[in-house]
């Protein structure tokens, strides 16, 4: 096939152009020529802003388009008008964000959608679900029939450029006494390759339709993935769970200072997040390597960075001891 990749040299997008050559495919990439331009010299490359214009698209066929990098209807529609006509397969990376109600698990793709009472906006950081699902809907509307909407959870796996799960390994590798949330607290997950992998497979066939895609399908419990970090990784790391309201209490930030923790009662997030129904990416294909193998390669690849490389998603050790200090205080 030939597969257009929209981005294609970040995180997902790069496993989507990794996934699409060891498939055998012919892939072009459009992008702005700003992250990583080094990587796929042996791939055609478009330079362009899809923000700004995507006219360098027009009068180009491809069987297949993959869009990693939509984020605002009005984008997402100068893509597709300037590909109208042309291409045979649209996949849009969307986001289990899209849903309007955070709180109940086991959401499936029908559930209602998040809206934006000025459907311009482009505050990406107040209405990203809604902006995703309105970019959802634009796609549809020029493309007929032929979209696929994929809806993933958190995204994790090598090169993951926000570090919410990258933060768990490297802090087991450190060892010592960890901060968690309660070890019944459930999560759910997808490693980039594996959901790269599934795109190409379902643009293979030409599914189109929407499909939420995490896993795995039964969410894990965080005592459970901790101790799978532990093992993998042969570090002496203990773990001192602590209940949400005393996180709370001490100022702990869900989702990014302690990642892969959302409490109930936060505003546009909530637990549902991490606990979605996933059966019908399943019964289509999807599959999930094994934590231990996402946890070995995120932190072989957290390894190669500079030695002093921030995180940017974690509790401090300096606020981490302190609230362990309050806690083992508390419950003396």
């Amino acid at each position: 096939m030939k597969i257009l990749i929209i981005g294609g040299t970040r995180f997902l997008g790069r496993a989507a152009v990794d996934a699409a050559l060891a498939a055998g495919h012919d892939v072009t990439l459009f992008n702005r020529g700003i992250s990583n331009p080094e990587l796929y010299p042996q791939v055609e490359k478009i330079t362009g802003d899809r923000t700004v214009d995507a006219s360098a698209l027009k009068g180009r066929t491809w069987d297949a388009v993959i869009d990693t990098s939509g984020y605002f209807p009005r984008a997402v529609r100068l893509v597709t008008e300037a590909l109208a006509g042309s291409v045979g397969h649209y996949t849009f990376i969307s986001t289990i964000s899209v849903y309007a109600e955070t709180n109940e698990v086991g959401t499936t793709e029908d559930a209602p959608l998040a809206q934006v009472e000025d459907k311009t906006s482009e505050e990406f950081m107040t209405y990203y679900g809604a902006l995703k699902a309105l970019s959802e809907q634009a796609a549809e509307d020029v493309l007929p029939g032929k979209v696929l909407v994929i809806r993933p959870g958190l995204i994790v796996g090598p090169h993951d450029p926000t570090d919410r799960f990258t933060y768990w390994p490297v802090r087991v590798a450190r060892g010592g006494e960890v901060l968690s949330p309660s070890a019944e607290y459930k999560s759910q997950i997808i490693d980039a390759r594996d959901l790269a992998e599934w795109n190409i497979r379902m643009a293979e066939k030409g599914t189109t339709g929407i499909f939420n895609a995490t896993g795995p399908e039964q969410p894990f419990e965080m005592g459970e993935f901790l101790v799978t970090c532990k093992e993998t990784i042969g570090s002496d790391a203990r773990f001192t769970y602590v209940p949400d309201p005393f996180l709370m209490q001490q100022e702990v930030g869900p989702w990014m200072e302690l990642p892969m923790w959302i409490p109930e009662g936060i505003p546009e997030l909530g637990p549902a997040l991490m606990q979605v129904s996933v059966r019908k990416a399943v019964k289509n294909g999807l599959t999930f390597r094994p934590l231990s193998e996402i946890v070995r390669d995120t932190l072989a690849f957290a390894q190669t960075r500079p030695a002093d490389y921030q995180l940017k998603a974690g509790i401090s050790p300096e606020k981490e001891a302190k609230v362990l200090k309050a806690w083992h205080e508390r419950v003396r």
